[in-house]
């Protein structure tokens, strides 16, 4: 492992790239079948089979225990700075999210693919339209996206980026089905305003909100229902962005 960490000094390290946790990827993946057209929905079945968005969501954290695929660690995330740019930044000799996602898309499209086959590229890409969405998955440079960020949450030790990724999510007691149900009701403004497909921007997005992850903490980093309450509103819309955006690059092109 150290040999994947050690270039990554400055920026986020690998820990840092779980994205939303299992129920959150669930999530994203769930709204975005609900979003489907029905010819894309007919064609994804033809390359996941019986497996659906949701299922295959999480597949990227999974195949992490197997040294092959340890590479693709830093495609989860991406780094810019407060004050800089993306380009100002760069891209990592070893790729992000923003290049990942930009070219799995194209992949898709044009059915030649990098790694492995279609239905592998498309799993990928279900999950890593979830992680740029995650605010803390758009790092500073600085704490490896909020990793180092000790904290108390509802009296347990944690970090910041923990409670993003699955905190705040799985306090609330849902399955991911009944998460789904909660914030999947999109207005006709936010569906013609989540439209675009410049990744670029999504990042930003992510890069914006991030400051309010952290100036909402309390001084003693003893975080509980105040935090929740004054966050979950913009972790919902995120997971919301994610899944109606997944589902408008998928029936874009499947659809």
């Amino acid at each position: 492992m150290k040999r994947f960490v050690l270039p990554l000094i400055g920026v986020l390290f690998v820990v840092q790239s779980f994205g939303w946790g299992t129920t959150g990827h669930r999530i994203v993946g769930l709204i975005a079948e609900r979003h489907l057209t029905k010819k894309a929905k007919k064609n994804i079945e033809k390359v996941l089979g019986f497996e659906t968005l949701a299922e295959v969501s999480n597949y990227m954290d999974f195949i992490k225990s197997d040294a092959t695929y340890r590479h693709m660690s830093p495609w989860h995330y991406a780094t810019i700075p407060d004050g800089k740019t993306y380009y100002e930044a760069g891209t990592p000799e070893e790729g992000d999210v923003i290049v990942t996602i930009q070219r799995l898309m194209g992949e898709l499209n044009s059915k030649e693919f990098t790694d492995y086959d279609e239905a592998f590229a498309l799993k990928c890409l279900v999950h890593l339209i979830g992680d740029i969405h995650q605010p803390l998955h758009v790092g500073n440079g600085e704490d490896r996206g909020g990793n180092d960020v000790k904290l108390d949450y509802f009296w347990k030790s944690s970090n910041l980026h923990r409670v993003w990724d699955s905190g705040m999510i799985d306090g609330q007691k849902y399955s991911y089905t009944e998460y789904a149900d909660w914030i999947d009701h999109p207005t006709d403004e936010q569906l013609e305003a989540w439209s675009s497909f410049n990744v670029l921007d999504w990042a930003n997005e992510s890069k914006a909100f991030r400051d309010q992850c952290y100036n909402t903490m309390s001084e003693d980093k003893k975080l509980s229902y105040r935090y929740d309450f004054e966050n979950i509103e913009l972790l919902n819309q995120r997971l919301l962005q994610a899944g109606i955006r997944l589902a408008n690059v998928l029936n874009a092109i499947y659809g």
